[in-house]
């Protein structure tokens, strides 16, 4: 069965749409059949002609596509919808599409409130279609082999987590500049309440949690501006609490010069500790109190690789899996849940992907983050 799909946003200058149909395409389970990619049509006409669609199905806005390809029959219209769109674009297309009977794709962070995250819940248990938030990092062989350590008691219990998320590129203001990138991110406007910690620690929360298996439940945050005239953060340091008592820092920061994507998670337990890089994303390694360091490879058979990092593997060891390979194990495990849903079957527990709960858990932790800096770094509750 091959899954149809629609997408909003993600139009020619897009980073992320892009990104999003080529990994819904890597395992041939998904088509892409529609589209409202620009708020400029004329935009929009050109992204679905160069992807091959039907004019017919080229749609000027978001809102005309929902309403036309909702009143198709079943085995023409979308399965899903992918929306791909800046974050003040995401509430708005995710709740229409879901009411109007379609499962939902959506980037993150989800939307631009808890209030508005919140109803997006209730909307999607009200509707009973299923939702998927694109945190791509958890796709990673190597994050799903972590997570099976640490949740099945390999290292013991958790005492200690720090995540860290730097990048480089808005070390100067480059929004004034005319990069489209960085003009909506630094828009609060566009971006929300959050520059940095909306883009990217949203990302190092979210790992943070999945791999460990433990929330956080209260948070000490300070955000800085760095670069003169610049409305929303680019760099903060959280002091993080976690459900089972560990400590734990997040560390956010698109001002690091030199910095290209290095997202990295330590976790530390009792008995052993884990440690994995997004920059080097086939290895993770495990340390011991009483033995040599481990080092654990993507594909190989001769390591410790558990269920969940074969089943997220595609090819051989030693030929790199990355940033797509990993966003596209998201758009399979969601395309499999939703061929086991027509099925009436069960979905396969470890063909997970982030959903609902995780968007509305990443917008507490902007509100938190945000109040607490506000408030001289007081402890804030999530």
């Amino acid at each position: 069965m091959k899954l149809r799909m629609g997408m909003i946003g993600g139009g020619e200058g897009s980073l992320i749409g892009p990104v999003h149909r080529m990994a819904a395409r890597l395992d041939g389970m998904t088509g892409l059949v529609c589209g409202a990619f620009s708020s400029d049509p004329a935009v929009s006409a050109v992204t679905g002609e160069r992807e091959g669609l039907d004019n017919k199905r080229i749609y000027d806005s978001w809102q005309e596509m929902i309403g036309r390809e909702s009143s198709l029959p079943e085995d023409i219209r979308p399965h899903f919808i992918s929306v791909v769109t800046p974050n003040y674009l995401h509430y708005g297309p995710a709740k229409m599409a879901l009411e109007a009977g379609f499962h939902v794709v959506c980037d993150k962070p989800l939307c631009m409130s808890v209030a508005e995250a919140a109803d997006l819940q209730e909307t999607v248990t009200r509707t009973g279609r299923l939702f998927c938030l694109t945190h791509n990092y958890t796709g990673y062989p190597m994050v799903k082999r972590a997570r099976e350590m640490v949740l099945g008691g390999e290292t013991g219990t958790v005492r200690k987590i720090a995540v860290e998320y730097f990048q480089g590129w808005l070390s100067s203001p480059v929004e004034t500049t005319g990069n489209r990138q960085a003009e909506w991110r630094s828009d609060p406007a566009k971006a929300g309440i959050a520059g940095a910690m909306a883009d990217i620690g949203t990302h190092a929360f979210n790992l943070a949690e999945y791999v460990s298996g433990q929330e956080v439940t209260e948070l000490s945050a300070d955000l800085a501006s760095v670069v003169p005239g610049r409305l929303l953060d680019d760099d903060g340091n959280v002091l993080l609490h976690f459900e089972n008592g560990a400590r734990g820092t997040l560390l956010a920061s698109q001002v690091a010069i030199g910095e290209e994507n290095n997202l990295s998670l330590r976790i530390y337990g009792d008995k052993g500790s884990i440690s994995w890089r997004q920059m080097e994303p086939n290895s993770l390694t495990v340390l011991w109190p009483d033995r040599p360091v481990q080092l654990y490879r993507t594909g190989t058979a001769f390591t410790e690789t558990g269920v969940a990092a074969p089943m997220h593997s595609r090819i051989p060891a030693g030929h790199p899996e990355g940033f797509i390979e990993a966003f596209a194990n998201l758009y399979r495990n969601f395309a499999r849940h939703i061929i086991a849903l027509s099925e009436g079957r069960k979905r396969d527990p470890l063909a997970d992907y982030p959903g609902i709960y995780e968007g509305v858990r990443g917008m507490k932790f902007l509100e938190a983050v945000v109040a607490s800096s506000k408030n001289n770094s007081i402890k804030t509750a999530l």
